[in-house]
């Protein structure tokens, strides 16, 4: 069986389609991982979310910032943005079909060999630790007060990992690492002010899999939400959001020894003022 890591598709289905005809993916023998990012933005959310979820075992998605995003506005429509895409998806007449099927995908995904997230890893986590942590955050998207929980998500504290952490706290920090990191200093704490690619942060920040001490440093992570990095391997990582949004590339990363990248030009959906421009989740747009 082949297995292939696709990078953040957010909406551009027809890209997809493109990027699955390059590398002659055959859902019965092969296997899609998508690092999340399914939907918003593009032009075709809910087509994207339909064919993934058809795919049943042929695929695997962890959950990033825009597919949280898409659960926070399903039940509390306040949460939506300006340049949100994803009213196709909540209009749609299998909407809650759809939203209970995201809901219950994972937000860290692993095998012997390579492991799955959206966006980063905290340095104090190693791997027991991080599967522990995304566990937790996954029973509680999973059960019946998920609403509760996603009604109270939004915001960027804390923004630095403790054992005391308790309760939404406690679940918010980690909703951040899975979904929103990219930069931390030196003692782990978060900063999402900056976006930008290697060398445009502070001095005091690192990119997560550079930071000091890193617990999950043995650990061989593939990782999206960051399309200003572009596609990079280093420090037993591997980015593979290379744009596809904003007339970048769309990438396939054929776990095989030596892994193999298969790219596709992407006509861009989006032409933002700086080539791949990224966007968070709209933090001031949550309630307290």
């Amino acid at each position: 069986m082949a297995i292939y890591a696709i990078g953040d598709i957010q909406g551009c289905f027809d890209d997809l389609l493109k990027l699955l005809d390059t590398i002659a993916f055959n859902e019965h023998s092969d296997q899609l991982w998508f690092a999340g990012d399914l939907v918003n933005r593009g032009p075709k959310s809910l087509e994207t979310l339909r064919f993934v979820k058809s795919l049943g075992n042929a695929a695997i998605t962890v959950l990033g910032n825009h597919d949280m995003h898409l659960l926070a506005a399903s039940c509390n429509d306040q949460a939506s943005h300006r340049k949100d895409t994803l009213s196709q998806v909540l209009e749609a007449s299998d909407r809650d079909e759809l939203v209970d099927w995201l809901r219950h995908q994972p937000l860290f995904h692993f095998n012997d060999d390579f492991c799955l997230v959206h966006a980063g890893l905290p340095p104090q986590w190693d791997f027991k630790t991080t599967k522990k942590m995304a566990l937790l955050a996954e029973d509680t998207l999973k059960s019946p007060n998920y609403q509760f929980f996603l009604k109270q998500m939004y915001g960027d504290k804390p923004n630095l990992w403790s054992t005391s952490l308790k309760g939404i706290r406690k679940q918010r920090f980690i909703i951040n690492c899975f979904t929103r990191m990219r930069y931390c200093d030196a003692d782990g704490r978060l900063d999402f002010a900056q976006n930008g690619p290697l060398g445009s942060q502070p001095n005091h920040l690192f990119p997560w899999f550079e930071a000091p001490n890193r617990k999950n440093a043995d650990m061989r992570v593939i990782f999206g939400h960051w399309s200003s990095l572009g596609y990079y391997e280093g420090a037993n990582c591997y980015a593979i959001d290379t744009g596809c949004l904003w007339g970048g590339q769309l990438t396939a990363l054929k776990l095989s020894d030596p892994v193999q990248r298969i790219s596709i030009d992407c006509p861009g959906f989006k032409k933002p003022g700086k080539a791949f421009e990224t966007i968070d989740i709209p933090v001031h747009l949550a309630p307290h």
